[in-house]
């Protein structure tokens, strides 16, 4: 999940769609989200960025490489249905 938006903005909504997918059985990996929160009261939009900030792209990066690493062993033997 990405999320652009303020920093408690960001915990609340991954919050609510992790607990929801949860609730229907999705496995989420560790570290599941990535989000960039601009200075406060600036206009700057992540778009608008020249860059991706060096913490974003490695949070990010973490995010992909955790996913892969769940998807390996679920792929070749899924959690049975309930």
């Amino acid at each position: 999940m990405a999320v652009v938006g303020n920093e408690d903005g960001a915990h609340k909504g991954s919050a609510d769609v992790f607990q929801g997918l949860s609730d229907v059985s999705f496995s989420l990996a560790p570290g599941a989200v990535t989000y960039w929160v601009g200075e406060a009261m600036h206009g700057t939009g992540y778009r608008d960025l020249e860059k991706t900030p060096d913490a974003v792209a490695t949070t990010t990066e973490t995010l992909a490489a955790n996913a892969t690493h769940l998807a390996r062993p679920l792929t070749g033997s899924p959690y049975s249905a309930a």
